[in-house]
């Protein structure tokens, strides 16, 4: 299968490298831009990018300009980065319609989980049919999981959410992102329906279960002890 394509945007070459040598090690192929007109340039020319790295602030174009002017004419993934860390700002990007906002200074590997992520989300990777994690084997086409070789029976609902946790491993989710993610609409009432998911799902897995890590006050977090 062919490398995919990510964009990296900002101007600061010491974080475009610590961006790109994590994406490459995942198999990535990755352009570089030092700034907003030389990333539009390169957007533009190359047709097979599949998402876009975008730093906030940028001379001669900032990342909001240029998410803007992305969106005019394609809904490729867009993950936004900014040194800041203010609500007003991540509410702009979702208005532009950015996929992900991730506050610098930030993990690598969470961000390349991100990017896997979106790419799996939006049907880039809709290829992967199988999915391994520490003993746990979900086989999406045949809808069947495995634990350490034994099948388990899980609801559609509790598969769902199994495959989204193994899809965002690593990241904190809110239960109002788990439910608009794995149940499809914007959640404004009762969180005891997740949490009911979690605790049977929890229960299925076995020893495994303790994977699935509470974040109080906020959500999950699917996180393997190496």
């Amino acid at each position: 299968m062919e490398a995919l394509k990510i964009l990296v945007v900002d101007d600061e070459s010491r974080m475009r490298k610590l961006v790109k040598d994590f994406l490459v090690k995942k198999g990535y192929e990755v352009e570089e831009a030092g700034d907003g007109e030389e990333a539009l340039e390169i957007f533009w020319g190359d047709p097979k990018i599949a998402l876009v790295i975008l730093d906030v602030m940028m001379p001669k174009l900032d990342g909001w300009e240029v998410c803007k002017q992305i969106r005019k004419q394609s809904s490729v993934p867009v993950i936004m980065l900014t040194a800041r860390s203010d609500e007003r700002d991540e509410l702009l990007g979702f208005e532009l319609g950015v996929d992900e906002y991730i506050s610098k200074p930030f993990s690598p590997k969470i961000l390349v989980a991100r990017v896997e992520a979106i790419l799996r989300r939006t049907g880039t990777l809709s290829d992967e049919t199988r999915i391994e994690c520490s003993g746990i084997v979900m086989d999406i086409a045949a809808h069947q999981v495995s634990v350490d070789g034994k099948p388990i029976e899980l609801s559609f609902k509790e598969f769902e959410l199994l495959s989204y946790f193994l899809q965002n491993q690593g990241i904190a989710l809110s239960r109002e992102k788990i439910l608009t993610n794995v149940w499809n609409y914007d959640y404004f009432g009762d969180a005891r329906t997740i949490d009911t998911h979690v605790k049977k799902l929890r229960s299925k897995l076995g020893e495994k279960g303790e994977y699935i890590r509470t974040i109080w006050g906020m959500g999950y977090k699917f996180e393997v002890n190496d």
